[in-house]
């Protein structure tokens, strides 16, 4: 058995190793003032954002296209195909994007400039034979020597006359019409054709109920 004074002792030492170890771990966590403490580098990726954040919002190119039609359409004036045909036949066509037109009306006029032009020529050409017939000067003959009378080559100025006439009015109306088609055409460019629109040519069954023959005709929109 250990004396008493040695088991006083064991207690006290016991405490005081605690005591020590407590003191330790303290110094251990603190930093002490002659130790450089090294703060961690900041990579540019995990650099803080102080401004807000914008979300990127990807652009649709078919909404694009779309509101580029609409924007087309909104901006589009009647009058100004009116004005543009009036100006230059065709150019109204164009103007409101019905490309095909165009050419349809410069083949019209071009057509009839060309009979303009060649009923024109006969006919001066049969008008200054005929005259020539009728100078009553033996010297002078004709293009065509004589070989027709007087009457008939009359006849054949008139016919002339007439069809270059004619081919004046068909000018005016090819020229009417370019106007007039671009102008109906300026005013349906907005005009929205729905899928759902539909004519439809059925027989009437209350006049089949009755013994009658019918047709019902319905329009949709």
């Amino acid at each position: 058995m250990l004396p008493l004074r040695h088991s006083l002792l064991l207690p006290g030492l016991l405490a005081a190793g605690m005591a020590l170890a407590q003191t330790d771990t303290t110094t251990a966590a603190e930093p002490r003032a002659d130790t450089l403490v090294i703060a961690p580098e900041l990579r540019p990726d995990t650099l803080p954002l102080r401004g807000p954040i914008t979300d990127i919002v990807p652009v649709d190119s078919a909404a694009t296209d779309t509101a580029v039609v609409l924007d087309w359409r909104a901006r589009h004036q009647p009058t100004r195909a009116t004005i543009y045909s009036a100006i230059l036949p065709g150019a109204g066509q164009i103007y409101n994007r019905k490309y095909w037109k165009a050419p349809i009306v410069w083949v019209g006029l071009g057509t009839c400039v060309f009979f303009i032009q060649d009923n024109n020529k006969q006919y001066q050409r049969y008008k200054t034979a005929y005259l020539t017939s009728l100078d009553g000067d033996p010297n002078t003959v004709d293009e065509f020597g004589g070989r027709y009378q007087p009457s008939q080559l009359r006849n054949v100025a008139d016919t002339y006359q007439r069809w270059r006439d004619l081919s004046y009015v068909a000018f005016g109306l090819v020229y009417i019409l370019n106007i007039v088609d671009a102008t109906v055409d300026g005013y349906f460019v907005r005009f929205d054709v729905s899928p759902g629109l539909s004519l439809d040519l059925r027989p009437s069954l209350p006049l089949a109920a009755q013994g009658a023959a019918g047709f019902s005709l319905a329009l949709r929109l």
